[in-house]
């Protein structure tokens, strides 16, 4: 780990751009290309004009012509060049690396961010107990992080009082949320891409996308909602409700004893295995103090961006699950009302944090895939 001083990309090509630099010269279309190496046509295109950057280049005929005066190429013309043989599908799957830095937020806190994965950008807002390192381990987010990083570079963050980022924070506040996703957008020097948020980290996104419409390709809200706990219409019991799970956690999440952070774990994923809900309340554990979570997740429950979700002027996809225990499928319902042309997906799942195995994964799968490589 290390302090982020400068852009993740590598001035020379890597392996992926000599791949595709090698078909172009062989004269391959851009389709061609994605059939052969198993990516999406949008893929090969970000791929093309990261070639043609580095190369210093317009295009494709420059670039060969470039590529072969370096000698990058084979100088020599094949008049009938072998056929390539590349398989990935076929090849053992392996854990993309993570690179973690650390940046500095508006207040001096440090901020602790990964770069992981090959392809355009896609940055990913911090959600509630997050743990760079602990997250690749776990089997309830490994399968999400390889999703992620499909087809691209994925850029996360823990959230402040969390995570390998500063515990030691004054300000655990809304408003320092956006600016830490802010800092973390400066460092990597991003100019556009998508953003995907999860749970409360969709109201973080949503007020940083109507800061810098102009950053964000698309927007992909899961399990999200505009208002938080204490801003819906609850009955005097679940205002109770909210109260209790909040000194629950400040006086039980950081035990030996599982048995009160079991509490949140079966709420987040009522139909995990064991295994899963071990590993989310280990995570829980070594993720964040007691006093930090219930500052976390009282801010949370205060969070409230009705007004500013309407001003949300990109593309859109909006998912959430039918039986949600975490955040009702309501709120999912009513975030993607207020955001102007935004897609709703529902998916038929009770878990807030959807499991590798359930049939909701694969149909989550293929909706953010869809939105990704389409134009909105």
């Amino acid at each position: 780990m290390a302090n982020y001083r400068g852009q993740p990309m590598r001035d020379s090509l890597n392996e992926r751009e000599y791949e595709i630099l090698e078909r172009l010269s062989n004269g391959l279309s851009d389709q061609q290309i994605a059939d052969e190496l198993v990516l999406s046509l949008n893929t090969v295109k970000w791929y093309n004009r990261q070639i043609y950057s580095k190369l210093g280049v317009s295009n494709r005929t420059q670039a060969i012509a470039h590529a072969r005066a370096l000698r990058l190429l084979d100088t020599e013309a094949d008049p009938d060049p072998p056929q390539l043989n590349y398989h990935p599908a076929t090849q053992e799957h392996r854990r993309p690396e993570q690179r973690v830095y650390f940046t500095r937020s508006f207040d001096g806190t440090r901020i602790a961010f990964s770069i992981a994965g090959e392809g355009p950008p896609l940055v990913k807002t911090a959600n509630f107990i997050s743990h760079l390192e602990y997250d690749w381990e776990s089997p309830v987010w490994r399968h999400w992080l390889d999703e992620l990083t499909h087809e691209h570079t994925l850029i996360r963050y823990d959230e402040r009082g969390s995570g390998l980022s500063d515990w030691e924070v004054e300000d655990l506040s809304f408003e320092a949320w956006v600016r830490d996703l802010e800092a973390v957008v400066d460092a990597v020097g991003l100019r556009q891409f998508p953003l995907f948020a999860m749970s409360q980290g969709g109201t973080v996104a949503i007020a940083y996308t109507v800061r810098h419409p102009e950053k964000v390709s698309h927007l992909i809200l899961y399990g999200a909602y505009a208002r938080g706990w204490l801003n819906r219409d609850l009955t005097d019991e679940q205002r109770q409700e909210e109260k209790l799970l909040v000194d629950l956690m400040r006086v039980g999440w950081g035990k030996q004893n599982p048995a009160f952070r079991q509490v949140f774990a079966t709420q987040l994923m009522p139909d995990a295995t064991t295994d899963e809900l071990h590993a989310l309340e280990e995570q829980m554990r070594v993720s964040a103090t007691p006093e930090n979570a219930s500052r976390l997740e009282s801010e949370m429950h205060r969070t409230d961006v009705r007004q500013l979700a309407p001003q949300v002027n990109v593309p859109t996809l909006v998912i959430h699950t039918r039986e949600d225990a975490g955040v009702p499928f309501e709120e999912g319902r009513l975030l993607a009302s207020l955001i102007p042309n935004a897609r709703f997906v529902a998916l038929e799942s009770k878990n807030h944090l959807l499991t590798e195995h359930e049939p909701a994964w694969q149909k989550f799968v293929s909706a953010l895939r869809s939105f990704l490589n389409s134009d909105g």
